[in-house]
């Protein structure tokens, strides 16, 4: 009981000092805030910035230090509240929204008047801080709407709602207002854990994100955590064990193969371009569909196209996916050709892709083309300028699976909101089938999703490749390159329907509007759907 006392006091001294920064912090801005208080013992409140340190994924609780500006001025603040030395102000800084002052009253004295008040409630004997604060700004008809989000936001700490606290801090980086997320990035690092629960586990890689954004660093930690990948083999034992315990890339896969075969159930010879083949998993089924047709099966050739980030997955080139389907489809039976385009979809080419006069042609595009910059980032417009690309090749069928996700062109604050509902349904998803105490679900989170988090929340313009849309804009880009949809047949449905018996009966399977979705709840997480 004590502890606790303890505990509510220390988080409301640490708040109610940064309060009285804040109010000062709407005159004044710096390199470094500080606020001392010799009286009370030494305790201080302060934040500095510096954009050539951050947090990684395995690092231990630490401090944010990020750069504000490049002064030297600094600011403290003594006990009478008076500053001491005035800043050099930089309108340069910021991170894409305005920078946000703080002012909870106008009149100091008022201010002061109201902490005294606040700090009674909330630092008085009785634990039940939050129904007697509650009570007393009820019955105060002068009580602001900052003072009540202070309320909101001590409340949420308080019963630990990471998710509330975790989107506090968002909007106080969004509104540019350090010194907050300052104070609650130190009370998420109390509440997150990759051992936890699914939002425990998730929130740790979102404060991560978080930090790396203050830092600026956004573009820097990531490229780290590439760098910390384990080996090539790890690596690639954790993506297949993902593969098998959700079934996100089975279902992907096994619509986009069952549109495929459907449309090429009477040519002979099979010409399939893979915008990103990554291991080759995908054609292992199909490949096994064909050598079963009546009449037996057509000659089918794979253009594979990838670039380096699955390469190292795979340890080594495309030469051992062509190798490894190559053996398959000799063991079935099936005619089999490889050609291999090591290169990024903006890098293609119309001669990189083999196209021969004679050959019905599909095009795969499986959770590839969200990282394909579109006209938000640059000029080219590469992720429109390669549908024309395809459509210009005549295609049979083009089949499209995508995250279903709002992140490309939205502001980093509804982007952090959407995020966070996505990437919770996904990491409750695997917490249905792999025990908390596995030590490769840590290691499937953090090498498998974790850096795609931190892209989403940290990165922004050319370094941000983590760029997911929503199906109804994927349909406009579609049919404004000339594609029409290609129906997918109640066969495909009722397959996966088979697939999804083997798993969690909280996934759900929805045909609509022509596309099939697998979602976890009432989240859609998985789109899929076929062109021609």
């Amino acid at each position: 009981m004590q502890a606790s006392r303890r505990q509510a006091r220390s988080r409301m001294s640490n708040a109610l000092q940064y309060l009285r920064v804040q109010k000062l912090g709407s005159y004044f801005s710096g390199e470094d805030l500080s606020y001392n208080n010799s009286s009370n013992g030494g305790n201080s409140f302060s934040i500095q910035i510096s954009q050539d340190q951050y947090c990684t994924l395995e690092s231990s609780p630490m401090s944010i230090n990020c750069t504000l500006y490049n002064s030297p001025s600094i600011v403290n603040f003594s006990p009478d509240d008076s500053p001491m030395s005035k800043p050099h102000i930089s309108p340069d800084t910021n991170y894409g929204s305005p920078t946000s002052g703080s002012c909870i009253t106008e009149d100091v004295n008022d201010f002061r008047h109201k902490l005294k008040e606040l700090e009674t409630v909330m630092l008085g004997p009785d634990l039940d801080i939050l129904e007697t604060y509650n009570n007393t700004l009820s019955s105060n008809t002068i009580a602001s709407p900052d003072i009540d989000s202070w309320r909101q936001m001590m409340e949420a700490i308080h019963i630990g709602d990471l998710k509330k606290v975790l989107i506090a801090c968002a909007k106080t980086i969004s509104n540019n207002d350090l010194l907050m997320a300052q104070w609650l990035i130190s009370e998420l690092r109390q509440l997150v854990s990759v051992s936890g629960e699914p939002i425990q586990r998730l929130g740790a890689y979102m404060l991560e994100g978080l930090v790396a954004r203050m830092a600026s660093s956004g573009s820097t930690i990531y490229k780290s955590l590439r760098c910390k990948e384990p080996a090539s083999f790890e690596l690639l034992s954790y993506m297949h064990i993902l593969y098998e315990v959700c079934p996100y890339f089975k279902f992907g896969y096994m619509s986009a193969n069952g549109a495929i075969a459907e449309a090429m159930k009477d040519e002979n010879r099979v010409h399939i371009i893979d915008f990103q083949i990554r291991q080759g998993s995908q054609w292992i089924t199909l490949i096994q569909a064909f050598a079963a047709r009546p009449g037996g099966p057509p000659h089918i050739r794979i253009t594979g196209i990838d670039d380096s980030t699955s390469a190292y997955a795979r340890g080594g080139g495309l030469c051992i996916v062509g190798q490894k389907l190559s053996k398959l489809a000799q063991t079935f039976k099936v005619p089999f050709e490889f050609h291999s385009a090591a290169m990024s979809g903006c890098e293609i080419q119309l001669e990189n892709l083999g196209i021969r006069p004679g050959e019905a042609l599909a095009v795969n595009f499986a959770f590839m083309l969200n990282h394909m910059p579109d006209e938000s980032v640059s000029t080219e417009n590469h992720r429109d300028g390669l549908l024309r690309l395809v459509k210009s090749l005549n295609p049979k069928v083009v089949t499209l699976v995508e995250q279903e996700s709002n992140t490309n062109t939205a502001a980093f604050f509804p982007r952090f909101l959407e995020a966070l509902d996505y990437y919770t349904a996904m990491f409750e998803s695997i917490d249905a089938t792999l025990p908390r105490d596995r030590k490769e679900r840590i290691s499937i989170e953090q090498h498998c999703l974790a850096r795609d988090v931190v892209n989403i929340i940290a990165c922004e313009g050319m370094e941000r490749g983590e760029r997911h849309e929503l199906l109804g804009k994927w349909k406009s880009r579609f049919k404004m390159a000339g594609f029409s949809p290609y129906p997918l047949s109640s066969l495909v449905n009722a397959t996966i329907r088979m697939l999804l018996q083997n798993y969690c009966n909280k996934y759900r399977l929805e045909e609509r509007d022509g596309a099939l979705y697998l979602g976890w709840l009432n989240r859609d997480l998985i789109a899929s759907c076929a062109w021609k």
